[in-house]
């Protein structure tokens, strides 16, 4: 029997998972959340391969140990990279942030051209590629790097002038033709009115928090997963290094304060 009181385990290199946290907290009100923030080793997106499977393997030993009744990888660079070796050992339902973005631009998109931004790791992989070309292989995706996003926000830089001038760094060259941008970074929503201010008003974001949200939403009740409880659930949070820079994060970022982060080493 499904003991659905169980917690739901989100896990990402360091605050951007707060993002989708913060929009599951909203859709999923009844459920109880641990989240687990990795960083003494944020960012993964310059990470190799291995190094970031063995992070992710890691955090999802710790989940189990929890009792998790689902683990959601807040993290592309993660959910690129990890996916399949995480699901390979554990249980655990393990759901990406990859897959229900990609579901939505293919849907939303009228010019068939699709942007994707993410950390070096997770463009490199050509996971978002793979997939959109999947489910239409006559989409065309513009993949661009943003390594810095991740360093400045972070670093609670988002609202200073060096996150607009990466900003129009980077973006400056996005094709007319792209319609759609994916934020291929949990953290990118962080900077997203930066990232907006920085292309053509006929772009849509699409933020993976949201659509996320909605997404673990459906799948749990699909899966007969949601806590029947009346009563308001709880975030437990859980952190690689440096408890107090996080504890203002999250603070900053969930609007939410006086949180008790607990600091593991994994």
């Amino acid at each position: 029997m499904k003991n659905n009181n169980l917690p739901i385990g989100v896990f990402d290199s360091g605050v951007g998972g707060l993002t989708v946290l913060s929009k599951l907290n909203a859709a999923l009100p009844q459920e109880n959340f641990i989240y687990f923030g990795d960083t003494a080793h944020v960012p993964y997106g310059n990470k190799s391969k291995e190094t970031i499977e063995k992070y992710c393997l890691n955090i999802v030993r710790f989940l189990n140990a929890q009792k998790a009744k689902l683990i959601i990888i807040a993290c592309n660079t993660a959910s690129a990279i990890a996916l399949k070796t995480i699901q390979e050992n554990t249980d655990i339902p393990v759901l990406n942030v990859i897959d229900p973005c990609i579901e939505v631009a293919v849907n939303n998109t009228k010019t068939n051209h699709i942007g994707v931004i993410g950390t070096k790791t997770t463009i490199s992989s050509q996971a978002y590629v793979e997939k959109i070309h999947a489910i239409n292989k006559n989409i065309v995706v513009y993949s661009k790097e943003c390594p810095l996003f991740v360093p400045i926000i972070e670093e609670s830089l988002s609202n200073h002038s060096i996150a607009n001038s990466a900003a129009k760094l980077y973006l400056k060259k996005i094709p007319k033709e792209v319609d759609t941008l994916i934020l291929g970074c949990t953290h990118y929503p962080l900077i997203k009115k930066t990232i907006q201010n920085s292309i053509s008003s006929k772009i849509s974001i699409l933020d993976s928090s949201i659509v996320v949200a909605d997404y673990v939403k459906e799948y749990m009740v699909k899966n007969s997963l949601l806590n029947g409880g009346f009563l308001k659930g709880e975030n437990s949070f859980y952190i690689s290094d440096d408890v107090e820079k996080f504890e203002n994060s999250i603070a900053n970022i969930m609007n939410v304060f006086n949180c008790k982060v607990k600091k593991v080493d994994l």
